[in-house]
């Protein structure tokens, strides 16, 4: 099994029709996206070109590689308004394996390393994240890798005819 991460940088008709794919796959859609009611639950995003270039330009997105599989992709931000503990320097981050070939294979710890190394190179010093409380593999995988629990936000996101809270996460990144 070969994992590999590239950054992406002039997104493609592959790439597009792959995000599109897991932005609007029914099994996806409440664990990557929070949603404020039924109907928001429902709706399917439709990702464009020009979309997918305004992304880049305050997110950097890597696509995750199976052997030579197009399985997922993560990203970050830094410093984005939606922080929980408002702090310079750090890194929120995301990441959606969204075919099943990659699912339950530990794609996602090495991704998430990956990601810690990348923020690290860029000179921050903190990542935050949000997962929902459901999510139980998800935060399984965060403490196994370090993070810690910082907080908690009610009514976050709708999901199996209920409000869910968003657990709000972060890691200290080592000085190198």
């Amino acid at each position: 099994m070969n994992v590999r991460f590239e950054r992406l940088r002039e997104p493609g008709k592959v790439v597009i029709e792959a995000l599109n794919r897991w932005e609007n796959d029914p099994s996806i859609i409440p664990l990557t996206r929070p949603n404020r009611n039924k109907e928001e639950l429902e709706q399917r995003e439709e990702i464009n070109l020009d979309r997918l270039e305004k992304r880049l330009e305050h997110q950097r997105i890597y696509l995750i590689f199976l052997d030579d599989l197009l399985v997922g992709e993560m990203n970050y931000m830094v410093d984005p308004g939606h922080l929980f503990k408002k702090e310079q320097g750090t890194s929120w981050i995301g990441i959606t394996i969204g075919e099943s070939e990659g699912r339950g294979k530990g794609i996602g710890f090495q991704a998430i390393q990956h990601l810690e190394q990348e923020a690290q190179a860029e000179g921050l010093k903190r990542i935050e994240l949000g997962v929902f409380e459901f999510n139980n593999q998800a935060i399984t995988l965060y403490e196994k890798l370090g993070y810690q629990k910082i907080g908690e936000i009610e009514d976050f996101t709708y999901w199996q005819d209920k409000m869910w809270k968003d657990i709000r996460m972060e890691k200290y990144l080592e000085k190198k």
